[in-house]
């Protein structure tokens, strides 16, 4: 009889694992689809802000609440086998143009502190940090992007507006390498 019992014991506690084990696999896969996902970063378009090879989690929910805003650094498709890291500029309906090396937003003077050691770069190399284009006024359902490290950045002044359903999410915080951990904005 104790045999029995003991048996069944166990067949339960191997049931309560994989109906765990399962329920563990199914949150896993509801959050990284539709909540938060890994990203790395690839190449130096956010520096000095986002590093080659860092990994990040990207929140994906925060979009379905609420649109790109200005300054929000987001992960968007560009292409179809690879996405890009860039900050948000300017959304629809605003006019983005530089001149002189200033960014203008709806004609006004924006500041960029975190382009301030960039900036040095390129002044003590005599250069503009970011050319003079526009002014482009952004359409509906869209978004203007640009990398912080303007000098070497693929963004929105050569492919575009970027279509507000090619985002992916907005980068929240870098978790690796740990000793350089820290929230992105």
């Amino acid at each position: 009889m104790s045999e029995e019992v003991t048996s069944s014991r166990g067949k339960n506690e191997a049931w309560e694992w994989i109906k765990a084990l399962g329920i563990a696999i199914a949150l896993a896969f509801l959050i990284r689809t539709f909540l938060f996902a890994p990203f790395i970063v690839e190449g130096e378009s956010m520096e000095t802000t986002l590093h080659n090879e860092e990994k990040l989690v990207v929140n994906k929910a925060i979009y379905f609440l609420q649109e790109p805003e200005r300054g929000d650094i987001i992960v968007f498709h560009a292409e179809a086998k690879r996405d890009y890291i860039k900050r948000v500029i300017a959304v629809a309906g605003d006019t983005v143009e530089v001149r002189n090396d200033q960014l203008y937003l709806n004609e006004k003077p924006v500041e960029e502190p975190y382009l301030a050691e960039k900036r040095k770069q390129a002044e003590k190399e005599g250069v503009p940090l970011t050319e003079d284009f526009g002014p482009v006024k952004v359409p509906e359902g869209q978004i203007f992007v640009m990398g912080d490290n303007r000098q070497n950045s693929r963004d929105s002044r050569a492919i575009g507006p970027v279509d507000l359903d090619t985002v992916v999410g907005r980068a929240e915080f870098v978790f690796w390498p740990l000793n350089q951990a820290r929230i992105t904005r």
